[in-house]
């Protein structure tokens, strides 16, 4: 096995069980302890792991400010392919809320060129744009604060014409998912207090995120996890994760 599968398989074991020992490690590969020590060391400098006494343990991500400019060029198939199976979920005649988020863009754009009646409400506006030349789908752009950095009206004002809908299906983005701790975060807390309003005002709520934000934490709470139906992304999440999924009857979809 070479190192960088070695690595790799060490992630994984990492993922499952949330730590691992070096002595068990050096017998599942077949190399020393020393060199075990060394791949753990390597992986700490890149932030994926803390090492500890004998072994390691899974080191969360602190996901920062990103701008909305930054999130949509990247992992642009991994949110098509979210996309994609988003829209599987929407039906004629529904009411769906995306909000301000990179995948989000993704299912607009698709969503653009279908022919399906459908309503539309969305705090982003480079969401509402795409919709100019379709006759089909109602568009209510939220207001409030414009955050250029988000791309999106948050706030106070934004909230309390959420409180005015009734949502059959809202998609929202997410920073992070935490299993262990129970929550789902972001990076702007007023954006934040925004997501909690949507998920009150929505029958149905799903979270689409890339697999890896299983792994990543934000400063802002903005739901437990019992609070929505689904995760849509882009591959199965490791077992542990699964499971803890289907004890809170909480479908996953990728």
């Amino acid at each position: 096995m070479f190192t960088e599968e070695r690595l790799n398989e060490i992630l994984k074991l990492l993922r499952e069980d949330g730590k691992v020992l070096v002595k068990n490690l050096s017998e599942t590969f077949g190399v020393s302890e020393g060199m075990i020590r060394k791949d753990l060391q390597k992986l700490e400098k890149e932030g994926l792991l803390k090492r500890t006494y004998g072994g390691a343990i899974l080191e969360r991500k602190i996901v920062y400010d990103d701008s909305i400019l930054y999130r949509l060029a990247k992992n642009i198939d991994r949110k098509n392919g979210i996309a994609n199976i988003a829209i599987n979920l929407i039906e004629e005649n529904d009411v769906i809320f995306l909000d301000a988020s990179s995948i989000n863009y993704s299912i607009a754009a698709m969503l653009s060129s279908i022919s399906k009646k459908l309503t539309l409400i969305t705090n982003m506006n480079r969401i509402a744009i795409m919709f100019d030349n379709n006759p089909f789908i109602n568009v209510i752009c939220i207001g409030g604060i414009y955050n250029k950095n988000l791309g999106a009206t948050i706030g106070s004002v934004a909230i309390s014409e959420i409180e005015s809908y009734r949502i059959n299906k809202s998609f929202i983005g997410a920073g992070g998912i935490n299993i262990e701790n129970n929550f789902i975060s972001n990076i702007d807390l007023d954006e934040a207090m925004t997501k909690k309003a949507i998920i009150k005002n929505s029958k149905n709520i799903y979270i689409v995120m890339e697999n890896e934000k299983f792994y990543t934490d934000c400063f802002y709470k903005f739901s437990k996890l019992e609070e929505i139906n689904a995760i849509i992304t882009d591959k199965k999440p490791e077992d542990n994760i699964m499971n803890k999924l289907i004890d809170k009857e909480i479908s996953i979809i990728y």
